[in-house]
C-alpha cells in the first residue's frame, strides 16, 4: 500500500488585487479578469510579488469560479519564482454575490482551495518545483492570502 500522504505548511501568500475585469460570456464561459497588483510571500521562501500577474477567472452557471492564476515574485537575492494556480471558488449564491460586492465574509462559508504550481532557476529553491503544494484561500475587497502546504 502506497502512503498517505500529508500537508506541512510550506508559505503564506498575501496578494493585493486591481480592479475586477469582466469580459462577459466568451466560448469559455463567463470570463473575469482579476489583475495581481503586489504583494508579499513568506515561509519556505520569501519573496516580493511583482505586478503584471492575474487570474483569468471562468464563473460557472452555478457561480462557482474556476481559478486560474499566473504571477511572478521575486526573493530579496534577486532569484524569480512563478506561481501558477489552478482551483475553485464556491458557496451558497448569497455569499459569492458579497465577496464580489468587496463584502467582508467569513471564510467558512464558502470553498476556495487551489493547487500551486511553482518554477524557478534559482538552485536554492529548486525543491519548490520536486513539490506538490495545495492551499486554502481567502478573498477580501482588494485581497487575496492564502496558506500553501506541501503534500507530504
Amino acid at each position: 500500500m502506497a502512503p498517505v500522504p500529508g500537508l506541512e505548511p510550506a508559505f503564506e501568500v498575501d496578494a493585493l488585487l486591481g480592479p475586477l475585469e469582466d469580459h462577459g460570456v466568451t466560448r469559455a464561459g463567463h470570463r473575469r479578469v482579476v489583475p495581481i497588483a503586489s504583494g508579499r510571500i513568506t515561509g519556505m521562501f520569501d519573496a516580493e510579488i511583482l505586478p503584471g500577474g492575474a487570474d483569468w477567472q471562468v464563473v460557472r452557471s452555478d457561480g462557482s469560479i474556476e481559478i486560474d492564476t499566473r504571477y511572478s515574485a521575486r526573493t530579496p537575492d534577486g532569484e524569480y519564482v512563478h506561481l501558477r494556480t489552478s482551483g475553485v471558488r464556491s458557496g451558497p449564491p448569497a455569499v459569492l454575490e458579497a465577496l464580489l460586492r468587496g463584502e467582508t465574509v467569513d471564510p467558512a462559508e464558502y470553498y476556495f482551495r487551489v493547487a500551486v504550481h511553482l518554477e524557478t532557476s534559482a538552485p536554492r529553491l529548486a525543491a519548490l518545483e520536486r513539490s506538490l503544494f495545495v492551499a486554502s484561500a481567502i478573498r477580501e475587497a482588494n485581497r487575496v492570502a492564502y496558506t500553501a502546504y506541501r503534500v507530504t
